[in-house]
């Protein structure tokens, strides 16, 4: 498809890709979304917690919102767009990555960018468990890289599966990693590390001899935490291969089904890489959207949802 011309417009304060970043992830706030957990069990006995939020009025229609690295179900670009959908009669399943609920999971492993096993085995619970009979996905950020993974890798999807969006996606993993060390995200950068290694702390409890205090020493960059630990404990060589395995840029090419992505040019995790340009003008399913302003899943608008918000609806509704 050709690229799409974005008509966003932020507030003027808010133009700066750093300072929206900064105040869409620590300032905003969402309220009057009802959310239900659910637990599930996955096939190797871990859990995922899955939390919903449903429209006033019954309907088949769901979407799946995934978050990004170290986000959670009620954060607001989740809740965001899953309160828009619910007014909109499109009931909502905001996904917590294994560990990231409040609870450490039950594994060694946990989650990454590329864990699309878990995606599939949500998609089949709730085919099991309930009737919708139209599905989409809505991927923040790594949650953005998992659904474009999914949706190009599969050489078929379920037919209930009808499109999906990606915002602010790595699918450029080794590239967005570099961007990451670089001295313009050393807040972002040392902000992660320090969250994931807390997390590692807790789960040094159960697994001494794996994380021992000379293995979490040793981590001094995020990257050296995907060397450590992501790509060990998910079975790959090292970060390189993990990224290479991992980054949703080379399956864009199997994606069947309607799927938009939003890049803001001046999101500073991402590589000139992360913006698929070939790959939109190539495959017909891909639609390509790439917003001068909005940092990274900032896309401010005054009235309280947020433009990639409103262009996930859109884009469900033009389906129609």
């Amino acid at each position: 498809m050709p690229i799409l011309h974005s008509d966003y417009k932020p507030p003027v304060l808010l133009k700066n890709g750093f300072v929206s970043t900064v105040y869409s992830g620590l300032i905003r706030k969402v309220k009057g979304v009802e959310q239900e957990r659910e637990r599930i069990t996955l096939s190797d006995g871990d859990f995922l917690d899955l939390d919903w939020s449903y429209a006033e009025t019954k309907t088949d229609k769901l979407i799946i919102v995934l978050h990004g690295l170290e986000g959670n179900a009620q954060r607001p670009y989740m809740t965001g767009v899953a309160k828009l959908c619910n007014a909109n009669t499109i009931d909502a399943v905001c996904v917590n990555f294994r560990g990231c609920s409040g609870e450490d999971n039950l594994k060694f492993y946990s989650y990454h960018s590329g864990a699309t096993n878990d995606l599939d085995e949500i998609i089949q619970h709730i085919l099991k468990t309930k009737s919708y009979s139209q599905i989409f996905f809505h991927g923040v950020s790594l949650g953005g890289n998992i659904v474009l993974k999914y949706l190009g890798e599969r050489e078929e999807l379920v037919p209930e599966i009808k499109a999906g969006v990606a915002v602010s996606v790595p699918c450029y993993l080794q590239g967005s990693a570099e961007e990451l060390h670089t001295f313009k995200n050393v807040l972002f950068h040392d902000r992660f590390k320090r969250h994931l290694l807390n997390k590692l702390k807790v789960k040094q409890l159960r697994y001494s001899e794996e994380l021992n205090d000379a293995v979490l020493q040793s981590i001094k960059t995020l990257s050296d935490f995907d060397d450590v630990y992501t790509s060990r404990a998910h079975g790959f060589k090292d970060a390189v291969d993990y990224y290479e395995q991992c980054s949703s840029l080379q399956f864009l090419k199997g994606i069947k089904v309607p799927t938009l992505i939003i890049n803001a040019l001046n999101d500073s995790f991402l590589s000139p890489e992360c913006y698929p340009v070939k790959d939109a003008k190539e495959n017909p399913n891909i639609y390509l959207e790439m917003p001068k302003h909005g940092g990274h899943v900032g896309f401010c608008l005054r009235n309280g949802f947020y433009y990639n918000e409103k262009r996930t609806l859109e884009f469900i509704q033009g389906l129609d």
